[in-house]
């Protein structure tokens, strides 16, 4: 699937990106307190990039980085510090958005917002 062109990503973001992107980041979060649907919080927190600005959805991507922490490191992670981390890392980026300035920090927030919440990494 072929990336958006930057003015289809820019709209896409002024129209609904930036409202979509926090009540999407809240949802995951409230899955996650449920134990039971955190796979699906996980999914959408996967989704975040894609939400904020048309970027390639993660599970697409055909290069996964040799440098994966393993599965029970990364379970371990979100247990003690994903959960609550990516909440903040979230919401900040949303704030940071308000402003014109802080565009650029919300974009790079929101792409790593994935490694934040389980360590989970792709090259790209």
């Amino acid at each position: 699937m072929a990336e958006h062109s930057l003015p289809v990503r820019a709209v896409w973001f002024l129209l609904v990106g930036w409202w979509l992107t926090p009540i999407l980041v809240n949802v995951a979060w409230l899955l996650h307190l449920t134990i039971v649907l955190i796979p699906v919080g996980i999914t959408l927190i996967n989704l975040v990039p894609t939400a904020l600005t048309l970027k390639e959805p993660r599970s697409s991507r055909r290069e996964r980085s040799s440098a994966q922490s393993s599965l029970f490191v990364r379970a371990i992670w979100f247990v003690l510090v994903g959960w609550w981390l990516s909440f903040l890392w979230a919401n900040l980026a949303a704030l940071f958005a308000v402003t014109i300035i802080g565009l650029p920090v919300t974009i790079w927030m929101a792409h790593r917002l994935p490694y934040v919440t389980s360590l989970y990494r792709f090259d790209g």
